[in-house]
């Protein structure tokens, strides 16, 4: 099941990545891609969820959670604006993914935290 919902994390980020991309070309059916991206990266990243001990990988991992709260607030904005506010959202959760990934990952080389 773990492995199943893996796979459905990486469907979700690569169908939030390319629904991004193809505003350029695809402008009326790009947000339906994008959303169906975000809704699977978001839920399948409040799923699978690791379990910490250490406060600080406790708080990055609620942060992950929260940048895929900013993807989802992207695609509702596609829906309902038809400007560009939705790319605040997208941008603000990419750099915390960005942040997070990299410092849950230093944080774990520190010493075992499980």
């Amino acid at each position: 099941m773990k492995r199943f919902l893996s796979i459905l994390y990486y469907i979700g980020a690569c169908a939030l990545l390319l629904g991004a991309a193809l505003r350029a070309f695809l402008p009326q059916h790009y947000c339906y891609l994008y959303a169906f991206g975000a809704v699977l990266f978001a839920v399948t990243q409040f799923i699978l969820r690791p379990r910490y001990n250490k406060l600080v990988l406790r708080r990055l991992v609620m942060q992950q959670q929260l940048a895929g709260l900013f993807f989802l607030a992207a695609a509702v904005l596609m829906f309902t604006h038809y400007h560009n506010e939705w790319l605040v959202f997208l941008f603000c959760g990419a750099l915390m993914e960005l942040y997070t990934s990299f410092r849950i990952s230093a944080e774990l080389k520190r010493g075992d935290d499980r």
